[in-house]
């Protein structure tokens, strides 16, 4: 896998915030694996078959070049068929970190949920996931995320220093925790 911004599984460009770092691990909690696995089976059990069925149909229907159930039909499986790809080759080379398996440690690391002062007073916590878990609104954010890489190796009541356009900020590890990542209900 190449590991550039412009990065892709054969013709599937990858968004930079998907890139893994060269040299480095597809690191994946046990929940977002098993998202990812879901989401799989979910295409090529379900959606995909049901598709090459309305395609079938729209084909027996007659001219396929003023056909929009076709055209549409062909254009959707190709992003099904890109998107598996993707999720296959990303399920081969994950690596499973299960933190409640994780050593107690007063460090972050990956799968961590920590939670942070800024140096205006306000608080935080994030969980630190893999890249293809990241989802703002649970706070999860990637370990190749700015505030991850800053605070990854610090340990509970250091100081570390996040290098923002803004400037830099000055964040205040308070607490780590491990086991402890918010998952959403599915």
């Amino acid at each position: 896998m190449h590991n550039k911004p412009d990065s892709h599984f054969d013709d599937e460009v990858i968004p930079a915030d998907l890139i893994i770092p060269s040299g480095s691990k597809n690191y994946i909690t046990p929940h977002g694996w098993q998202r990812l696995k879901n989401e799989l089976f979910q295409l090529v059990n379900k959606e995909r078959p049901e598709l090459t069925v309305m395609i079938n149909w729209a084909a027996s229907n007659g001219d396929r070049s003023e056909n929009a159930d076709y055209q549409y039909g062909k254009r959707r499986l190709r992003e099904i068929d890109r998107r598996i790809h993707f999720l296959t080759k990303r399920l081969e080379i994950a690596e499973v970190v299960d933190p409640c398996s994780r050593e107690i440690t007063d460090q972050v690391f990956f799968s961590g949920t920590v939670t942070f002062e800024r140096d205006n007073g306000e608080r935080e916590t994030v969980s630190i996931v893999g890249v293809d878990e990241t989802n703002a609104t649970l706070n999860h954010i990637s370990w190749t995320s700015p505030v991850a890489r800053a605070l990854l190796k610090a340990r509970e009541g250091d100081v570390v220093l996040l290098r923002t356009p803004a400037g830099i900020q000055e964040l205040e590890v308070i607490e780590i925790q491990y086991c402890e990542i918010i998952t959403p209900t599915e």
